[in-house]
């Protein structure tokens, strides 16, 4: 049986951690601390340590997204990445582009991505579509 949320331990959990939005990166250092803190916990989170590490995560998230952002990628750049990951070669995706010139191309970033490839890239790589857009 699932374990029921209770407020009033999660008050408890906020009053102890304290968690607050991250300014600094000692403020960051403080929340990894926390979330280290709980995930070597492994399965056995209360539902409670479960919404703090949510909470502090995203806080974690966002000041990493301000403060340390990971440049775009070109979408052929992207394609690369994931062939060599995968060990794959261009010919592997002939189902996807239909002739090995336009593999090639696209590869090679000569050619753009259209949205019908970018489609069937991403359900062959399992990643988000927006990845080669």
């Amino acid at each position: 049986m699932a374990a029921v949320f209770n407020r009033s331990k999660y008050g408890a959990l906020l009053m102890e951690t304290a968690p607050e939005v991250i300014g600094s990166d000692q403020e960051l250092e403080r929340a990894e601390q926390i979330v280290n803190g709980l995930l070597s916990k492994g399965e056995r989170l209360s539902p409670e340590e479960e919404k703090l590490l949510e909470l502090v995560s995203d806080l974690i998230e966002k000041y990493e997204d301000e403060h340390y952002p990971v440049p775009s990628s070109e979408p052929a750049d992207v394609l690369r990445f994931l062939m060599d990951d995968r060990g794959l070669k261009q010919s592997d995706l002939l189902p996807i582009f239909g002739s090995s010139g336009i593999a090639s191309e696209v590869v090679n970033g000569k050619r753009s991505i259209s949205k019908a490839q970018a489609k069937k890239l991403a359900e062959f790589f399992n990643v988000s579509v927006e990845l080669f857009i």
